[in-house]
C-alpha cells in the first residue's frame, strides 16, 4: 500500500482524551478515531491488525474442533427474559423497542441465542459434544469508558460455546480452551496469566480470566509466584492466622475522645490494629419483591471488606455504601459502631470468619467518643452470618502453601466459564440419552475481546516514539521508505515495492513528498516491525538499508537479494514468536 494514497493521518501530539500509552499510540499512529465515549472507528491500519488477531483466534478455535458461525447482534427480549438475565442485568444492557413496541436487546453476549439454537438443533446424545464460535459485535453501556480500546461500549468479541451431555465433557472442553487461550496470548506476543474469577452475570460455578499484567489494569489480582496461586482479588482466598488466644477480659467501656479511626483507637488503647474490630455498613438490594436492608459487616481492624463476598454472603443483588441516617437508624454511630447494642431487627449482621477466633477486641460502643475493650464473640456479640468477607492483602499467606501473595493490576483479555445447566434448564434445551430420558445440555462459554487484545499488544510494545508490534499483529510486515522523489532512488524503491508485492510480502510504502524526518517519525509511530530504506547513500553503499524498527544494527543488502533476505527476516520474526509457544502453562501442568 502506498502512503500517498493512504486513509488515516498520524498525529504529533497525544489527544487529550487518551488515558493510557496504548490509547495515545493507537490514536497518534492513525489506527483509531473516537466517535463518542466508548465508540471508535477502526481505520485501515487497525482493521488489518484486528483481522490478524481474528485469524489467530479462528485457527486456535478450529484446532480444538470449533465450528464458526454467526449470530445476530439484535435479540428479542424474550430469550433474555426466559433465561432470567433480563431482570438481573442493570443499565449496562442496551434495551430498546422496535416500531411495534416489541422489546429488543443489543447483544452483550450470546448464551441465550446459543441455548435457543440448541432447542432446535440438538436432539440426541449422539450429537454431543459440540463447540461453536463466532466473532461478532457486542454492546455494553459502560458507565465510564476508559483506556481507549480497553473499556468501550461497542466492541468485537470472539465467543465460543461448548455443548456436552455431562460435566466430564464440559471439563474436557474447558481445559482445551484454557490451553488454547495461553497459545493465543503467546501468538499475540502477550504473557497471559490465568486467574480464578467470579462468574458474575454469566452464571455457573467455575471461571478463569486471562490477564495481561500491567500497572494500568483495572482489575486487582492476588498472585503467588512460588506456589502458582492466581486469583482475581474479588474471589481470592488466603490463610487467616488469628492472634494468640488470651483469657477473656471483662467488657469495659472506655472514653476515647476523637478516636474515630481504627489506627487512632488502636494507638489510644495501646493495642495493634489486629486486636480491633472494624465495622462497615451497606444497603443491600434484594430484588423488586423485597425491601432494601442495612448490612452491618465486621472484619478485623487490619483488614478490609471484600464487597463481592459480602454480597454473596447475604445473597443481595447489589450493595451501596449506607448513608449516615441509615446507620444511626439501627442505633449505631459512624466511627464508633459495633455489633454491641445494635438493633438486630433492622440490619443483617455479618462477621468475617476470623472474628469468632479473635479474643478481647476493641470495638465501638455505639456512642460518640466511646469504645469497648475486651469484646468477645459469643459472649458480647454475635452475627447473623459468618463468612469469609475479608479481602486478601499484599503479603497475605496464600491458601496453598502460606507463601506471600502479591497484589498486581491486570487487564482482562479473555475469560472462560463453566455454565453447567444454568441456561439449558431455564430455557429447556434438552437432549435424549441412550435410554430415552431427557437431560439438560451442559454448557460452557468462552470469550476474548479483539480490540482489547490489540490495546494490550500496543501497551506492551510501545516506547516514546511509537509502537513496535509483533509480526503476527502488525498491519504490515515491512515499512518501505523512499528518500528520493525522482531519479535512481525513486526508481529503485518503485521496483523493490513491486517485487515485494509479487512475493506476497505485506509492505507499506512511503512514497510521499515529505521530509525524511517525517517519514521516519511516522514509521516509528505505526509500529511496523521491519524497515527498508532506499536512499542515495544506501545505493552508494551497494543496496538498501534494512533492519528492525529503530535498530542501530542496520545492514545494507543488495537490491537483487533484498526480497529473499526480507522474506528470511520475516520468517525469523515468526520463528522467534512461535518459540513463546514452548513451555506454556497448561491445565494439566497447573493442576499438579
Amino acid at each position: 500500500m502506498r502512503l500517498s494514497q493512504f486513509f488515516g493521518e498520524t498525529l504529533r501530539e497525544s489527544p487529550s482524551e487518551s488515558d493510557s500509552a496504548s490509547s495515545q499510540m493507537l490514536v497518534r499512529a492513525g489506527y483509531v478515531r473516537q466517535l463518542a465515549a466508548g465508540l471508535y472507528s477502526y481505520l485501515p491500519l487497525a482493521h488489518r491488525a484486528l483481522r490478524k488477531i481474528e485469524q489467530i483466534l479462528r485457527e486456535e478455535m478450529d484446532a480444538i474442533n470449533g465450528q464458526e458461525m454467526c449470530m445476530p447482534v439484535v435479540h428479542p427480549a424474550d430469550v433474555w427474559q426466559e433465561s432470567g438475565r433480563w431482570y438481573e442485568i442493570g443499565d449496562e444492557m442496551g434495551r430498546f423497542q422496535d416500531r411495534k413496541g416489541r422489546d429488543l436487546v443489543l447483544a452483550m453476549t450470546h448464551e441465550e441465542v446459543v441455548t435457543s439454537l440448541c432447542k432446535s438443533e440438538i436432539r440426541s446424545y449422539r450429537q454431543l459434544p459440540q463447540m461453536v464460535y463466532h466473532i461478532q459485535t457486542k454492546f455494553r453501556d459502560e458507565p465510564r469508558a476508559r483506556g481507549g480500546l480497553i473499556r468501550v461500549r461497542e466492541f468485537v468479541m470472539k465467543d465460543s460455546y461448548t455443548l456436552d451431555k455431562d460435566f466430564e465433557g464440559l471439563q474436557s472442553q474447558y481445559e482445551a480452551h484454557y490451553d488454547a487461550y495461553h497459545r493465543i496470548g503467546a501468538r499475540l506476543g502477550l504473557n497471559l496469566v490465568a486467574v480464578q474469577s467470579d462468574p458474575g452475570m454469566m452464571g455457573g460455578k467455575v471461571a478463569h480470566e486471562f490477564m495481561y499484567i500491567t500497572p494500568i489494569g483495572e482489575d486487582s489480582l492476588a498472585i503467588c509466584e512460588e506456589t502458582g496461586y492466581a486469583s482475581n482479588l474479588d474471589v481470592a482466598t488466603f490463610q487467616k492466622i488469628p492472634e494468640p488466644a488470651n483469657p477473656q477480659e471483662p467488657l469495659t467501656r472506655v472514653h476515647t475522645p476523637g478516636q474515630s479511626t481504627i489506627a487512632k483507637v488502636a494507638h489510644f488503647c495501646g493495642v495493634s490494629t489486629r486486636q480491633t474490630g472494624k465495622m462497615v455498613f451497606y444497603m443491600g438490594n434484594f430484588g423488586p419483591d423485597n425491601p432494601p436492608r442495612l448490612i452491618a459487616a465486621c472484619v478485623r481492624g487490619d483488614m478490609e471488606i471484600n464487597e463481592l463476598q459480602l454480597r454473596y454472603a447475604v445473597r443481595a443483588q447489589d450493595l451501596r455504601p449506607a448513608e449516615t441516617e441509615e446507620i444511626t437508624a439501627v442505633g449505631c454511630v459512624p466511627g464508633y459502631a459495633s455489633f454491641c447494642d445494635i438493633d438486630r431487627t433492622k440490619a443483617i449482621l455479618v462477621a468475617d470468619d476470623l472474628i469468632p477466633e479473635s479474643t478481647n477486641l476493641v470495638v465501638g460502643a455505639n456512642e460518640y467518643d466511646w469504645h469497648y475493650t475486651g469484646a468477645n464473640y459469643g459472649r458480647d456479640f454475635t452475627a447473623d452470618v459468618i463468612a469469609p468477607i475479608a479481602r486478601a492483602y499484599d503479603g497475605a499467606p496464600d491458601p496453598i502453601g502460606g507463601k506471600p501473595l502479591k497484589l498486581v493490576r491486570g487487564i482482562e483479555v479473555g475469560n472462560i466459564f463453566q455454565l453447567g445447566t444454568r441456561y439449558s434448564v431455564s430455557m429447556g434445551a434438552l437432549y435424549t440419552d441412550e435410554s430415552g430420558e431427557d437431560h439438560p445440555i451442559v454448557m460452557g462459554s468462552y470469550g476474548i475481546g479483539v480490540g482489547r487484545a490489540l490495546a494490550c499488544v500496543a501497551e506492551e510494545y510501545s516506547d516514546e516514539y511509537g509502537m513496535d508490534l509483533p509480526i503476527s499483529v502488525a498491519p504490515y510486515q515491512v515499512a518501505l521508505v523512499s528518500l528520493g522523489r525522482s531519479g535512481e532512488v525513486h526508481e529503485a524503491a518503485e521496483n523493490l515495492y513491486q517485487k515485494l508485492l509479487s512475493a506476497g510480502i505485506e509492505v507499506l510504502y512511503d512514497d510521499r513528498t515529505v521530509s525524511p524526518g517525517v517519514k521516519f517519525a511516522d514509521a516509528d509511530l505505526r509500529g511496523i516491525p521491519l524497515r527498508c530504506t532506499v536512499s542515495s547513500r544506501s545505493l552508494g553503499r551497494g543496496g538498501v538499508e534494512f533492519g528492525r524498527r529503530r535498530s542501530k544494527n542496520l545492514t545494507i543488502i543488495p537490491l537483487d537479494q533484498a526480497v529473499k533476505q526480507i522474506q528470511s527476516r520475516i520468517t525469523e520474526c515468526f520463528s522467534r514468536l512461535h518459540q513463546r509457544l514452548e513451555n506454556l502453562p497448561t491445565w494439566a501442568s497447573n493442576s499438579k
